[in-house]
């Protein structure tokens, strides 16, 4: 075999090996926090379409009345 494709195929493996330890090493959330935070995203993100569909309909009547 070529040293540059062994070189790259050595390259790739180690690549692999070091993604495969770093991903035992994630600690990863338990469901109820995904749920909750989820949820709270959710709402806030509702809170927020809200505000801002309010503001509108307020802007659009104050400009309107300074026609």
């Amino acid at each position: 075999m070529d040293p540059k494709i062994a070189s790259v195929v050595n390259s790739i493996q180690s690549y692999f090996r070091g993604v495969r330890t770093e991903w035992g090493k994630i600690n990863w959330p338990e469901k109820r926090q995904v749920v909750t935070e989820t949820v709270f995203v959710i709402v806030i993100v509702f809170v927020f379409t809200v505000a801002v569909y309010l503001m509108d309909i307020i802007f659009k009547q104050i400009f309107g009345l300074l026609k």
